[in-house]
């Protein structure tokens, strides 16, 4: 099964500060890129068997069925919706 990925506009801002903190504030302007495009990578790999991650722990969260995928020093929270399977 193929699923569609949407980026939530919080997600896409948290992205862009993670750049630009490594980049500019860390001075490492590689590090930054090869970090978002890391993040980028394991994002678009839920197109695919999204429920392999494990539910987040903690209610009220983990009633609601959300996920969570670390990647490097960073974790990536998501919910897998199974209606939309493109």
């Amino acid at each position: 099964m193929i699923y569609e990925i949407k980026l939530s506009e919080q997600a896409d801002k948290d992205l862009r500060e993670i750049f630009e903190y490594i980049a500019f504030d860390l001075q490492s302007p590689e590090n930054a890129s090869g970090q978002l495009d890391r993040l980028e990578e394991h994002i678009l790999k839920l197109h695919t068997m999204p429920e392999r991650y494990p539910k987040y722990e903690k209610e009220p969260w983990k009633s609601r069925e959300l996920r969570v995928l670390p990647v490097d020093n960073y974790l990536i929270f998501y919910i897998s919706n199974s209606d939309k399977k493109l």
